[in-house]
């Protein structure tokens, strides 16, 4: 029987071009998302053997969903994709249960070795990554943790997104009262008082793409 892929990614053409991958080489697409929430119900609904999901995705980033995806469905194999590799992105990918980061400019000739990596229970790094992850070792650097909670996170991104309040309670099901008091609480954490500042502090923590 095929291995089951969920494949998530914001842009059509990109995953039409991963799909067409994937199943010359006998994988099955169980489902395909558009965005990091869709990619979660995606994962609830059909119990796929991995999840390729792209870091960068509106609504919920794919480092956020890989989280949600794993809290209830820990043997889901996640496998990320994403343009630019960064210290903090690839140390809390590992620390959430991610076992495959890949770069996404190498993914048409890295995924299927990847997928097959971590699915018998490896971890693969794309070569690029890989010196990243050394060299911090290393050098004995340690990466700051992020402050913020996971919510606190997905208020951040769809308010940097320019989702209105009432917008973002209406999608995590929150009262506007409370997802007021997120945004006064992540400012507060962050010393940031301004949109201009979070929107800065999301491109750099890889939530949003500049």
């Amino acid at each position: 029987m095929p291995l089951r892929i969920l494949l998530a990614d914001d842009h059509q053409i990109v995953r039409q071009g991963f799909r067409a991958i994937l199943e010359r080489n006998g994988f099955q697409i169980a489902c395909e998302a558009a965005d990091g929430r869709e990619a979660v119900h995606c994962a609830q609904d059909h119990h796929p053997d991995v999840a390729i999901l792209d870091l960068s995705m509106p609504q919920l980033n794919g480092l956020d969903a890989a989280r949600q995806i794993l809290q209830s469905h820990p043997r889901i194999a996640i496998i990320l994709l994403t343009m630019y590799a960064e210290e903090h992105q690839i140390v809390a990918a590992l620390h959430a249960g991610i076992r495959g980061y890949v770069i996404k400019t190498q993914a048409s000739a890295e995924l299927i070795n990847a997928i097959r990596e971590v699915t018998t229970g490896g971890t693969y790094l794309s070569p690029g990554v890989c010196g990243i992850v050394v060299g911090a070792y290393v050098a004995g650097r340690n990466v700051p943790t992020d402050p913020l909670t996971s919510r606190e996170r997905e208020v951040l991104q769809l308010v940097v997104e320019g989702h209105t309040t009432k917008e973002v309670a209406g999608a995590l099901k929150l009262s506007v009262n409370t997802v007021d008091s997120y945004r006064s609480r992540i400012m507060e954490k962050l010393g940031i008082h301004e949109t201009a500042g979070l929107v800065r502090y999301a491109i750099r923590r890889g939530l949003i793409q500049p």
